[in-house]
Formats: structure tokens, sequence, C-alpha cells
């Protein structure tokens, strides 16, 4: 009896031992499955962090967060790049950019203009690095811009309105060449800055085309005094020249002379085969009339 009790005992303790096993394994199974989510959603969060991808026409700066900070003497191009998930990448557009831009500036005579800009630009590529440690992305904004304006005014300034507006004597050129060169000093180029138009008071600008019309009718005006003067010096030396002509004829055409023309061209007019009407001359040295007809 007590030994069935035992068989019995000992056949239940190793069910019991069996069942602790299986639900370990089962437990052991969802603790590595729980574990393998975890880590794929992990894997999935640091991705894009990990993993960068430069674009055509961009370049990159990596920012090291325990190596010394942003990288300035290396310029991560074109490509798949693996950094470590706690670094950044900051990517920069290399290509030509273009930011449309206006602002009022003050003339010399206190008169304001309003100028509407398209600013051409590109970051220098071997300075990426530097112009994100001392500028940062948005370098636009915090150099080229103020850059551009502040020479902008300090030149519009010296000029009154009438010569900004009508660009006279290359005021827009030598503005813009100042601008392009102080403002490309700083990590960028600045390709070119169009001025795409200037705005003016309504009064200013309609005493200014007031003028502009005067000043284009006076030109006029002294072009037709010009024609004029000119047509009376040729008309002049026109005259001069028939007065000098009909000097020498007159000089050369003496009564001989006439006589001998008027003897050859009747002799010539007495040779045609076709008949003839005769006029006799007056006077004693009259010629003859012959009337030539068929």
């Amino acid at each position: 009896m007590h030994l069935d009790e035992y068989l019995r005992g000992s056949d239940k303790n190793r069910v019991e031992d069996h069942l602790t096993w299986q639900q370990r394994l089962r437990h052991l199974a969802a603790y590595l499955t729980a574990l393998l989510l975890f880590l794929l959603l992990l894997l999935a969060f640091l991705w894009p962090r990990m993993v960068v991808t430069i674009k055509a026409g961009e370049a990159g700066v990596l920012y090291k967060r325990f190596a010394g900070g942003t990288v300035v003497d290396y310029v991560y191009s074109e490509g798949v790049h693996l950094i470590p998930p706690w670094d950044i990448m900051t990517i920069y557009n290399t290509r030509v950019q273009a930011r449309y831009h206006e602002f009022r500036v003050l003339t010399t005579k206190g008169l304001p203009i309003t100028l509407y800009l398209t600013i051409r630009y590109y970051p220098e590529y071997d300075l990426i690095g530097l112009l994100h440690q001392q500028v940062g992305p948005e370098y636009v904004d915090t150099i080229i811009i103020p850059q551009v304006e502040s020479v902008l005014r300090k030149t519009i300034g010296k000029h009154d309105p009438e010569e900004i507006y009508t660009t006279r004597r290359g005021v827009l050129d030598r503005i813009i060449v100042q601008a392009l060169e102080e403002a490309g000093q700083k990590f960028v180029v600045v390709d070119d800055v169009i001025i795409r138009r200037i705005e003016l008071p309504d009064s200013i600008r309609d005493a200014i085309a007031e003028k502009l019309i005067y000043e284009q009718k006076l030109q006029a005006y002294q072009f037709r005094l010009a024609a004029e003067r000119e047509e009376a010096k040729r008309k002049e030396i026109e005259a001069g020249g028939i007065s000098r002509y009909q000097q020498i004829i007159s000089e050369s055409l003496t009564q001989s002379m006439l006589t001998w023309k008027g003897i050859q061209a009747t002799e010539q007019l007495a040779e045609s085969p076709n008949s003839k009407v005769v006029v006799i001359g007056a006077g004693s040295d009259g010629l003859p009339i012959i009337l030539g007809g068929q």
C-alpha cells in the first residue's frame, strides 16, 4: 500500500515538473518575442537617425555628440551614410537657390523707395562645416539678406530718386557689384542680386515721368534744329556749286563755240536718210533748223 502511494506520488511529481518546464518555456518564448519586438521597434525608431541618405545637390555636416562636436574638416557627399544614433547629420542644399525679398530704403533727399529683389546664392561646398558651426542652416536670413540690405541702404542713400529710378550712370550696376562683393565673404557665394522692380511714391514717380517727357521733347527739338542746320549747310554748298558751274559754263560758251556746235548738229541731221523740214535761220549768222520726219 505504501509502495503504491509512493509510485503514484512520484508520477505526480514528474507530471508537475513537466508542466513547470512547459510553463517556463512558454514564458521564455514570450519574453524573447517581446524582446525581439522591442528591438525591432527600437531599430525602426533609430533607423532614420542611423542611416542617412544625402540626395543629389546636397551635402551633410556631422555633429558628434561625444567626440568633439561639429566636423568642420570633412563634408559628407551624396549617398548613404551610417552614423551612430546619438550623432546628428545636418543636410545643406548646395545648388543655386533664389530668395525673393523686398524692403524700403531712403534716398539722399529722405524719400522712400521700395525695392523688390531676387537674390541668387549657394553655400561654398568646402566651407559648409564652418558655415554650420558659426552661422547655421538659417544663414540666408542671418547673413545674406542683412548684408545685401546694408549695402543697398548705404549706397542708395547717396543718390537721388531719379538716378535710382532711371538707373542713370549705371548706379544700380555699381550698387549690385558692391553688394555681391560684401555679401559673399562669409562661407556663401551670392551669385547675383536682381532688382526686379523699383517702387516710388506716386507723386515722385509722376514728377520724374513728366520731367523725362520734357527731356525727350527737348532732345527731339535739338535734333530737329541740328538737322535744319545741316540742311542749310547742304543747300549753301549746293548753291555755291551751281554758281561756280554756271560761271565756268558762261566763260567757255563764246559765240564762235555756239556756232561750231550748231554746225555739227546740222551736219548730223543732214546725213540722216529720213526726210527733213528745213527752216532757214534768221540773220547773217543764223543756222538752218532741220526737223526730221519719216
